[in-house]
């Protein structure tokens, strides 16, 4: 059979890797904070006018040294313009979803919701900080969860003072919520 009729090999399926993007509940809005829109923006345009168009080069260029069979720059540009296509089409999914929410703008500050940043102890007396962002935003070397997380779930409506129950695999665990903060409009416009 003529080579030209044959699916390159990948290492990863295109499925497998979109399985493995963060889900979203069914019906739920793809919230995130202004920084984090950025972000998704930001990287987005990068790949659509400096990267892809420089692996565009890169394969035409391959592809102009004849047997592409074993032209390892054209493997590698071809499966290169795969993965940044691939990303191109979660970015802009993503972005065509995303809600931005100002924080900054939270009237009530002793109550938790979607971009607090929360300081909280456990029944054995550790303190923690999370600060509960979109699922784009997720960091957890920053402390950064998930709104759709067990933690920012158990706290979100939560006030300072209150004692809510974790769900964990161990079991229920109650933790007490100490501080609730927001960021100022120069942090979120950060």
């Amino acid at each position: 059979m003529n080579k030209a009729f044959v699916k390159e090999s990948t290492d990863e399926n295109d499925d497998d890797l979109e399985a493995a993007q963060p889900d979203m509940p069914a019906g739920a809005k793809n919230y995130i904070t202004p920084a984090g829109y950025r972000r998704l923006r930001d990287e987005l345009l990068h790949l659509i006018d400096e990267a892809r168009p420089e692996v565009v080069k890169l394969v035409s260029w391959a592809a102009s040294n004849g047997d592409r069979s074993e032209n390892g720059d054209y493997i590698y540009g071809k499966r290169r313009l795969r993965e940044i296509d691939r990303r191109i089409r979660f970015l802009t999914k993503r972005i065509d979803l995303a809600e931005v929410v100002n924080s900054s703008r939270q009237e009530n500050t002793d109550q938790v919701f979607f971009g607090a940043t929360v300081d909280y102890a456990t029944e054995d007396g550790e303190t923690h900080t999370v600060r509960i962002v979109g699922i784009d935003e997720v960091n957890l070397d920053e402390g950064h969860v998930s709104w759709i997380s067990p933690i920012a779930r158990a706290l979100l409506k939560a006030k300072v003072g209150d004692q809510v129950t974790l769900h964990t695999p161990a079991g229920p665990q109650p933790i007490d919520v100490l501080d609730v903060r927001y960021p100022t409009r120069e942090e979120e416009d950060a």
